[in-house]
């Protein structure tokens, strides 16, 4: 685990908001069903002043009205991006100008190696069944 940690280590820095890559994580692991990360994320997106509503709503994000254009395009490219093997062609053509649309090439990368370390965890904790409801914010530094 220290590896993917480290690895998860590269989006520091990066000028994508905090609550947008927390937003990614949370779906991501909604969609994995990764109870840990799910708890994980919401409590630290929380702590990152996201609000109630939008945590509720982001599994539902296509219709909900309170996310901005460039979050839609994060949280479509996480779904594609973790949804490889049921669309079978990975992310479109389409979901990928969209987010560089609205994110340089270093926020694209950084979104990208989220994706793909959110993808890491989720499935390392649904091995291991780790279990939801204790995290704290903050609680990995």
């Amino acid at each position: 685990m220290k590896h993917i940690v480290a690895a998860g280590k590269a989006v520091e820095g990066s000028t994508v908001p905090t609550t947008t890559l927390e937003l990614v994580a949370l779906r991501t692991s909604q969609i994995n069903g990764c109870g840990f990360c799910v708890d994980m994320h919401t409590k630290d997106a929380a702590h990152a002043g996201e609000t109630p509503t939008r945590l509720n709503l982001v599994a539902t994000w296509r219709e909900a009205t309170v996310y901005t254009e460039a979050e839609r395009a994060a949280l479509e490219l996480a779904e594609q991006g973790t949804r490889i093997a049921d669309a079978a062609g990975g992310v479109t053509d389409d979901a990928w100008a969209n987010a560089a649309k609205h994110y340089d090439e270093d926020q694209l990368a950084a979104l990208v190696s989220t994706i793909a370390v959110m993808n890491a965890f989720n499935r390392a904790n649904v091995i291991v069944r780790q279990p939801a409801g204790d995290y704290q914010p903050g609680q990995f530094g």
